[in-house]
């Protein structure tokens, strides 16, 4: 091993949030030197945000032509999965080969490395012989893994996570689902509308349970519509498998069978064999704690899903955002999470921003709530078959702090809310504001004035 390669930063793992970084602070003129093991882009490109919603998008066109009978005529559909993962693969240019985004960086100015990044001491990492050392900052932006819950028997089965699913060229007759947040109610709802026989198995009392009740409840209801069983209430207890699937024993003393097992129980930011003690951070934590500014120690930043304030691309462009002008010395707004907004790409959205009516309570704030369902607003009504959903608003001391609306367009209404509660728009503005007929935004007016 030689010396070791000098540079201005060095960023660990260039997903969405380690690539922002690391390409803004090349292009100021910085030397960044950027390390990451697996593909550039991270999990979004690749087996998140754009490939689940390809799917989705598929298993909406099928729902919306079996809505043709309540509207316009006749429709027969016949679900082929062949051209969906076919696109998948197009879009992760066929061999999930990353290419382009390491040309990408590369063009701003970095310097790429491909392997694992073990850190070794301030500001100075390994990747294999390799040592680099960051005079100005060390950016750690390794993301997160799937969190495999410690069921009797699941070590060493082939079960599915995230990644498997969207790498599937072809689909199981059956699936179990070990968790019914997000991710497993919106791949249920897909593989459901694909003929797939689905059972979600989740320990809380119900679906999405970080979101309202009322998100929880239209979840169940749409999922169970599409053919997909949930069992709430209950954990997976044991796990057996064999040629001919898996079998799950549950803690109410039933069992569940299925051809393939989906483990979707949540993230947990990716730290083993980091390194992460040489720069006094807990190496068994589950997420990296940081400042307002990003900062997780002395020059060692932290972006992106890693950090725990949400799994989102947004949230890792927004916390990039953050670091790089803090390490610019740039100044400017500091992170603040009072906002932040996220979507359930179920068929209907369910979108969200800021707290929900318990946290709202629990922090002991006085509050008002309004609420209207989606079909007693007039697009709602004009749209027909498939226009479940309603828009609550939470205020507090004459702002919203809260909000979620579910419908066709959810994630897309949420925009007019989560900019509200951002900015803490007065609830007299919101009231004052007019909004366009016949939108479904224009429920936004219809809760507000609900307000209670």
């Amino acid at each position: 091993m030689g010396e070791a390669q000098q540079a201005d930063v060095v960023v660990v793992g260039l997903g969405v949030g380690g690539e922002e970084v690391a390409g803004r602070l090349a292009q100021a003129g910085l030397s960044v030197v950027g390390v990451e093991h697996t593909l550039v882009g991270g999990e979004c490109p690749y087996w998140g945000c754009v490939p689940t919603k390809m799917m989705i998008r598929a298993g909406n066109a099928l729902a919306e032509a079996r809505r043709i009978p309540g509207l316009s005529g006749t429709s027969t559909v016949e679900p082929d999965w062949a051209p969906v993962a076919r696109r998948i693969r197009q879009e992760a240019t066929d061999t999930w080969d990353d290419k382009v985004a390491v040309d990408r960086f590369v063009g701003k100015g970095g310097h790429f490395v491909r392997g694992r990044a073990t850190i070794v001491g301030p500001g100075r990492i390994k990747v294999d012989e390799q040592e680099y050392a960051a005079s100005r900052a060390l950016v750690i932006a390794t993301g997160t893994v799937a969190v495999i819950p410690p069921v009797e028997g699941l070590a060493g089965t082939p079960y599915w996570t995230n990644r498997d699913a969207v790498e599937a060229a072809t689909l199981p007759s059956s699936l179990l689902v070990l968790g019914g947040g997000a991710i497993g109610c919106e791949l249920s709802q897909v593989l459901a509308r694909f003929g797939v026989q689905v059972t979600i198995i989740e320990g809380s009392d119900r679906l999405i349970a970080m979101e309202e009740p009322e998100s929880s409840a239209l979840a169940r209801e749409v999922l169970t519509r599409d053919g997909v069983k949930a069992l709430t209430g209950v954990h997976a207890r044991r796990v057996a498998h064999s040629d001919a699937g898996f079998s799950v024993e549950l803690s109410d003393g039933s069992t569940v069978t299925g051809e393939k097992l989906l483990v979707s129980t949540g993230r947990a930011a990716r730290l083993a064999g980091l390194g992460v003690e040489h720069v006094g951070l807990d190496p068994t934590a589950r997420f990296v704690t940081t400042d307002q500014r990003m900062r997780a120690g002395e020059r060692v930043w932290a972006v992106g899903d890693v950090t725990g304030n949400g799994n989102f691309t947004h949230m890792a462009m927004y916390e990039a955002d953050v670091a790089v002008r803090d390490i610019l010395g740039q100044g400017g707004p500091d992170a603040d999470y009072h906002a932040r907004p996220r979507v359930t790409f179920l068929d209907p959205e369910i979108g969200a921003v800021g707290m929900t009516e318990h946290q709202a309570r629990d922090a002991g704030m006085e509050i008002q709530v309004g609420h209207v369902e989606g079909k007693y607003v007039a697009r709602g009504f004009i749209h027909g078959p498939g226009n479940d959903g309603f828009i609550k608003v939470i205020a507090s001391d004459g702002v919203l702090v809260g909000a979620t609306s579910a419908g066709p367009a959810g994630g897309e209404v949420l925009g007019a809310l989560s900019l509200a509660v951002h900015a803490r728009l007065p609830v007299s503005t919101l009231l004052s504001t007019i909004w366009a007929y016949p939108t479904f935004h224009r429920g936004i007016g219809d809760a507000l004035k609900a307000l209670s």
